[in-house]
């Protein structure tokens, strides 16, 4: 190992790792970025096959979202947002509420997912009790669903290896079945969830889900239909429907918000972090309705949404998410159909020997049958020797790529994915 690999393993606690590992599967230790690519400190490169957390979306060192930080940065780089304003907050708030025909007119803002999903669950609970119904402080989320690692967030994610050792912490949810394209489940999950609103909405604050795909349980994708029943439902039962876009939303499903596809009625909250900012800046924003917040309208300081980061709204990272609103403005959707036809051309061929090959928009993922132990992390290993950083999602292999795709790129990431399950399955 280099010395930079020995040296993070001594001081850096690495986050979804068991350090206990990084003898065996020592970090790679990366020098720079240059559109797709990531570059170690020895000049190899890497294929950025998972956008460095799904939050990369048009290539590292991205010139006109570097221009914005930097001109932003020789004039405010950050000031307190209670009491204060600027510029580049009131404009991305303004815009991203034009994005929803000016339902979701409110935006608050946060420093990453976690803490969107912490603030759409405090604001929701809040709202009822500021208007006299504070029972309703109950919480509903999808089978394997993900929405976080913070207290609040934990409570209303699925995934036992991230919850099981903090469950005496947490809120009890409830958990109800999961709409999966591969299972042909909707209508049942449909089902579980009205029996679950009618016998306990006046109990119950909002459903949370992740639109289209729940990312952590493996990509697995379903239908807008799905959602589209959802809202019906959360309407009919009275209680507030959360869409936690953190993940997918910014085209990644190809339209900005996945919620675009149901051509339903806007949700009550919907969630943005990651994309946001490009891969640039920590920055997340809770749109919500005039209804959610006229609860909180009062001169009584404790009807009021007490609650703070202290880079909330950092003008830095409000000039980078304004940036990536302009590529949208100029037709970026547009360009992700062309490359999301040349992802599914290019895996294609892949069919035959893997199961369930599936795609929305941007993100294209497929399972291994029967997948060797530690298969995640032997394929990311030997994607590795093929110029290609992947981090498989258990026996699930998916690619979530910077908008930088052309045929040849696309049939690249194929060979590559190809020659790697060669590899591990040998």
């Amino acid at each position: 190992m280099t010395s930079l690999q020995e040296r993070s393993r001594a001081a850096v606690w690495h986050p979804c790792t068991q350090m206990a590992r990084l003898a065996d599967v020592p970090p790679l230790p990366i020098a720079r970025g240059d559109g797709p690519w990531l570059f170690d400190t020895d000049g190899r490169r890497y294929f950025d096959a998972n956008s460095s957390w799904w939050v990369n979306l048009f290539g590292h060192s991205d010139k006109p979202l570097h221009d914005a930080i930097k001109a932003q940065l020789d004039t405010l780089p950050h000031v307190m947002l209670a009491g204060c304003t600027h510029e580049p907050a009131v404009r991305l708030a303004e815009r991203l509420s034009a994005r929803t025909g000016g339902v979701l007119g409110h935006a608050f803002f946060g420093s990453d997912g976690a803490s969107a999903v912490e603030i759409a669950l405090k604001q929701s609970f809040h709202s009822f009790k500021n208007r006299g119904r504070p029972e309703k402080r109950e919480f509903v989320c999808l089978k394997n669903s993900y929405h976080g690692e913070t207290l609040g967030a934990l409570s209303v994610t699925d995934v036992q290896v991230f919850r099981d050792a903090y469950d005496p912490l947490l809120m009890r949810a409830h958990i109800v079945a999961s709409p999966d394209g591969r299972l042909g489940n909707e209508a049942e999950a449909l089902a579980a969830m009205r029996t679950l609103l009618a016998e306990r909405h006046a109990s119950i604050a909002a459903v949370i889900v992740e639109p289209l795909i729940q990312g952590a349980a493996g990509m697995v994708m379903y239908s807008p239909a799905y959602l589209k029943g959802l809202r019906e439902l959360t309407r009919e039962f009275g209680v507030h429907l959360i869409a936690d876009e953190i993940a997918v939303g910014c085209g990644r499903t190809g339209t900005f918000f996945a919620w675009e596809q149901t051509g339903a009625e806007w949700p009550d909250f919907i969630l943005l972090s990651k994309g946001i900012t490009g891969g640039t800046l920590p920055l997340s924003l809770v749109l919500t309705t005039d209804d959610v917040f006229a609860a909180f309208w009062s001169e009584d300081v404790t009807r009021g949404f007490l609650h703070s980061h202290s880079y909330t709204g950092n003008p830095l990272a409000c000039a980078a998410a304004n940036a990536v609103l302009d590529r949208f403005d100029a037709g970026q959707l547009d360009a992700n159909r062309v490359q999301a036809e040349a992802l599914t051309r290019a895996f294609a061929p892949l069919t035959s020997r893997v199961t369930h090959l599936r795609q929305r928009g941007m993100i294209l993922g497929f399972d291994v049958p029967d997948a060797p132990p530690r298969f995640a992390e032997r394929f990311h290993l030997a994607a590795r020797e093929r110029e290609l950083l992947i981090r498989p999602i258990g026996s699930t292999v998916y690619l979530m790529p910077p908008y930088l795709i052309d045929d040849a790129t696309a049939a690249f990431l194929a060979d590559a994915v190809s020659k790697t399950l060669n590899d591990v399955l040998a």
